[in-house]
């Protein structure tokens, strides 16, 4: 089950172009909140709302598992998911860098994932989330504010 709720996650990410994306497995460690991490970057806001919109629709259409919390969608700088056994974390680049999250958990096994994932033979219906809505609407929140565009043209 783990296997595959890290590799529906994984693939979620590299589906919308995520960056440099790992998994910890926090198990061995003992003293960790979760079992895994699983972290990924993104160089725009849109594009981390984007990614945790395909986690969340992925997730509940291939695992049918829904977020036990959210956190980071009013601004999209770092935005966390958590399922209980695994939490995603899906940063803007710099702030990435900035809070280094795998330095704080070096000891923990790290997995890389590099690859694309497997194009699938035919898109399904997507479904719809409430959490994804929350996403894609903080997303365009964000792109509003950084074009300055006036609501009424």
């Amino acid at each position: 089950m783990e296997n595959n709720v890290l590799k529906v996650i994984t693939d979620a990410m590299l589906e919308k172009k995520g960056k440099d994306v790992v998994s910890l497995d926090l198990k061995p460690i003992g003293t960790a909140i979760s079992d895994y991490f699983v972290v990924c970057n993104a160089d725009s806001t849109t594009a981390v709302a984007a990614i945790a919109d395909n986690v969340l629709v992925r997730m509940q259409e291939k695992c049918g598992l829904k977020v036990l919390r959210m956190q980071g969608l009013e601004n999209d700088f770092w935005i966390i998911l958590d399922y209980g056994d695994v939490v995603v974390h899906i940063f803007l680049t710099e702030y990435r860098a900035f809070y280094r999250l795998e330095d704080l958990w070096a000891d923990a096994p790290r997995t890389e994932y590099t690859d694309e994932p497997a194009a699938p033979a035919a898109e399904p219906a997507r479904i719809k989330t409430k959490a994804s809505s929350k996403v894609r609407a903080s997303a365009a929140r964000v792109a509003k504010r950084t074009k300055k565009v006036p609501d009424e043209l």
